[in-house]
């Protein structure tokens, strides 16, 4: 077959080419997998709230969706990774309450807490228990108010990290009841319930999660729950705000996406995490770690980051905490 425009027809060869490539790549896109980084180590809270996600996400996505641990630097690491990251839907991260009190506790961060990211669906709220060795001579907040008052700077507080929403729980407790205990940090939240645990320090402000197993042994005695109102799992436990009105302090797990992401790419994301929260295993086992499942809106769970980051910074300032 002869071809009287030779030129012609290899600017066709190369459109056609190009189409096809461009075709393929669309196909690959749409065949990776979906990534949560969690910025936390496997087998804390954090993490299993992404694993609980993931499995049900992949299932109503249609897609593979995997869990990445890339701790360190209070969350900021993997935080800072997806801030980079392509606006494809492909990564997201599974954050925390420190999301939002990183950005008063680190005078400078590589990333605007608000601005390059966006935000998809909270997954679940956790209030935190307020749990001592039972040598502790308090049997409740009154009475240990009157005990921190009588021996200021003599009892301790184990923590898990600093800047984490348990660590400020006690400083809003201290802030509120106007007592004095010791922080003593640790990497970690295992080995810090394991020395309250051992006597080694009285207190504690633990997740749920944690600490619920100690509590029911009798090996730590919970005096109080961060919550607003008693809970139906401990109804013998009073809120701290009991004691201490207006006190009130939760964690909270929430899925964000990179800034820029297209309006139904979000859409479709945020439906399907919803969905996945909702659905009656994700729930079972979100409940098992004493957390409350949410699945708002995209817009409600950013308006409600941008209030944390200011009510947290009033308690990061009393304490004068620094990052670690």
């Amino acid at each position: 077959m002869s071809m009287k425009n030779p030129d012609r027809w290899s600017r066709r060869v190369v459109l056609v080419a190009g189409a096809l490539a461009a075709l393929r790549v669309q196909a690959q896109g749409s065949q990776q997998a979906v990534r949560i980084l969690v910025g936390a180590p496997p087998g804390g809270t954090t993490d299993t709230m992404a694993r609980a996600l993931a499995a049900e996400l992949g299932r109503v996505l249609g897609r593979t969706v995997v869990v990445e641990n890339r701790p360190g630097a209070g969350g900021n690491i993997a935080a800072e990774l997806v801030a980079k990251a392509a606006p494809d839907g492909n990564t997201l991260l599974m954050s925390f309450t420190s999301h939002a009190i990183n950005a008063s506790l680190y005078p400078t961060l590589p990333f605007d807490p608000v601005k390059d990211f966006t935000p998809l669906t909270m997954v679940s709220t956790t209030p935190a228990l307020l749990v001592a060795h039972p040598s502790v001579p308090a049997n409740n907040l009154k009475e240990l108010i009157a005990l921190l008052k009588g021996r200021p700077g003599q009892l301790n507080f184990a923590i898990g990290a600093l800047g984490s929403s348990v660590h400020l729980a006690g400083e809003a407790f201290k802030m509120m009841s106007g007592t004095y205990v010791v922080n003593i940090p640790y990497k970690g939240t295992a080995p810090a319930i394991q020395d309250v645990l051992a006597g080694q320090v009285q207190l504690m402000f633990a997740n749920i999660g944690n600490a619920q197993a100690h509590v029911r042994a009798g090996k730590l005695k919970a005096l109080g729950v961060t919550s607003p109102a008693r809970l139906a799992a401990f109804p013998d436990v009073p809120a701290i705000a009991e004691a201490l009105p207006g006190y009130q302090s939760s964690a909270w797990f929430g899925l964000f996406g990179p800034a820029r992401m297209p309006a139904d790419l979000v859409k479709r994301t945020s439906d399907a995490a919803r969905q996945a929260v909702g659905s009656a295993e994700v729930k079972r086992r979100i409940e098992s770690e004493g957390a409350t499942p949410v699945g708002n809106a995209p817009e409600e769970f950013g308006r409600f980051v941008q209030e944390e980051i200011k009510r947290w910074a009033k308690v990061v300032k009393y304490s004068g905490a620094k990052p670690e």
